[in-house]
């Protein structure tokens, strides 16, 4: 039987609801490491960095607003800290993902595979986050929890899986 014919004799519904099964009988999801997880937070630091460049300090200059930051209370700080929370807030909550997870295929579950609820993005995001940035050892978890959670994950029962897998169990149920 050549390539052709055994690839004409599984049609792709069927190599999918394969693919479900294999992922069934293990742990429904692959779950996103460290590593991978790492690389798509500095994508994300980027993109912020980014938005602040292009659109917050410019919009201080042209009002002759103080770029100072060296006060923890300062505009300017105040300012770039809402556009790193409302960044991770809103495209987890719309999205379920960051433009960092987007490039690397990875993708915000609930522990129950729930839809994401604001309570559930906002204590993950901002609290969760916050304890992270804050105590970056905290990241460290990510690498020796079971599901690959980090201290955020815990707090707000979610986890980080592989797009793929999670459109393939969902595409099944």
């Amino acid at each position: 039987m050549s390539d052709n014919q055994l690839y004409e004799s599984h049609p792709p519904e069927e190599r999918i609801e394969e693919q479900i099964e294999i992922l069934k009988k293990h742990e429904t999801f692959v779950y996103a490491g460290f590593w991978m997880r790492l690389w798509a937070y500095v994508i994300d630091l980027i993109v912020i960095w980014s938005i602040n460049g292009l659109v917050i300090y410019p919009i201080f200059r042209l009002f002759n607003l103080s770029l100072d930051n060296t006060s923890f209370f300062s505009a300017i700080t105040i300012t770039t800290t809402i556009t790193f929370y409302a960044y991770f807030v809103l495209m987890t909550k719309f999205f379920q993902q960051t433009l960092g997870k987007i490039i690397f295929g990875l993708k915000v579950e609930t522990i129950e595979r729930n839809k994401l609820d604001w309570a559930t993005v906002l204590f993950r995001e901002v609290f969760g986050r916050y304890l992270s940035v804050t105590i970056w050892l905290l990241y460290i978890v990510i690498a020796f929890t079971k599901r690959k959670q980090g201290v955020h994950d815990l707090l707000a029962d979610t986890t980080v899986v592989h797009e793929r897998n999670a459109y393939l169990i969902q595409k099944q149920a």
